[in-house]
């Protein structure tokens, strides 16, 4: 099965065809490699809705159902990855020390 031709776009990166699905664990978009890869990872579906959801296969679930596909993820794929955003904004300053009220 394959995703259909209104689901895919391209990577802005690297103008890879991609297609935008929704994790099934917490619902966050995920983009996913719009061929199917018979060595992915992850199980994709259509839903009722019209959208796609993606959930990884597991030890515990190591196949996909039927009506899924395998894929995989397009940041593991990805030729040209947009940089790396770091978990600060702006490096603090490690010089000195703010008083405490208790030491005015």
């Amino acid at each position: 099965m394959k995703p259909r031709s209104d689901h895919i776009t391209s990577c802005r990166s690297c103008h890879a065809r991609i297609c935008w699905a929704l994790t099934t664990a917490n619902g966050r978009r995920q983009p996913v490699d719009a061929t199917p890869a018979e060595d992915g990872n992850l199980a994709v579906t259509h839903g009722a809705d019209g959208l796609l959801y993606v959930r990884s296969l597991t030890k515990a679930h190591p196949e996909p159902k039927p009506g899924e596909w395998r894929a995989m993820p397009h940041h593991a794929t990805c030729t040209a990855p947009p940089p790396r955003r770091s978990s600060r904004t702006a490096q603090r300053s490690s010089t000195g020390v703010r008083p405490v009220p208790w030491q005015r």
